[in-house]
């Protein structure tokens, strides 16, 4: 990977002199730390990493040399489960996927031959010239599931996930209410949506029930493993 590296690093030091870009010497400091780092770094984060690295570096500068490394094919802009934009290497002739753990934040680059053939297989069968893809996978990594207690309110429910309820907490009012909306016992839901501290939105037999949080968190859940 360091032979690799300081391929991309002469490529660079071409093409920016080729183009005659300004302050050529800062740029290159930043491309040297990006290249050093295997994370999908944010400019913020990358110009923390320049400043560790003993440079003094802007924000904005660092985000105008990652749109510059973008631009000739050195790096790749990536903006997951709609955050932030995070940049990472574009190394020429590989491709990879991510998996994204949406409770920790963490993100994993598999590849994988089986999908990308099937991929292509596809997009034939379509009659589609397929140019370029990705992939997101969006769940919960083991780490996190391994901590994770195996019984939780809905509210901490991640969208996506399929549960199965396991308990109400809370006085008859409550227990009333939920069970007025058709919920029991046993009933298999799908998370739908969980923004915030607002409503968290489940389906229940190919029906959308809008829970409010008060009571979202008295409902309790289990993940449902599909066999």
């Amino acid at each position: 990977m360091r032979q690799l590296h300081q391929k991309e690093k002469q490529q660079f030091i071409k093409l920016f002199e080729q183009e005659q870009i300004d302050r050529f010497d800062e740029r290159l400091r930043v491309v040297e730390v990006f290249l050093q780092t295997d994370q999908h770094v944010t400019a913020s984060e990358l110009a923390a990493l320049v400043s560790e690295n003993g440079h003094a570096a802007e924000t904005g500068f660092v985000r105008d040399t990652l749109n510059l490394m973008c631009r000739f094919g050195f790096a790749r802009k990536n903006r997951f489960d709609n955050g932030e934009i995070r940049y990472e290497h574009w190394h020429l002739g590989q491709h990879h996927d991510h998996m994204v753990c949406t409770k920790c934040r963490r993100i994993m680059e598999f590849t994988d031959e089986q999908l990308e053939t099937l991929q292509g297989q596809i997009a034939a069968a379509h009659g589609f010239h397929m140019l370029q893809h990705k992939m997101e996978i969006y769940g919960i990594c083991s780490d996190c599931m391994q901590s994770r207690q195996v019984e939780i309110p809905l509210s901490m429910a991640r969208p996506g996930e399929k549960m199965v309820i396991s308990g109400f907490r809370g006085g008859s009012a409550a227990r009333l209410r939920m069970m007025a909306m058709g919920l029991r016992v046993g009933d298999g839901v799908e998370v739908v949506t969980n923004i915030g501290n607002g409503q968290v939105v489940v389906a229940l037999a190919f029906q959308r029930l809008v829970i409010g949080r008060g009571l979202s968190q008295k409902i309790m859940v289990e993940n449902h493993q599909q066999d």
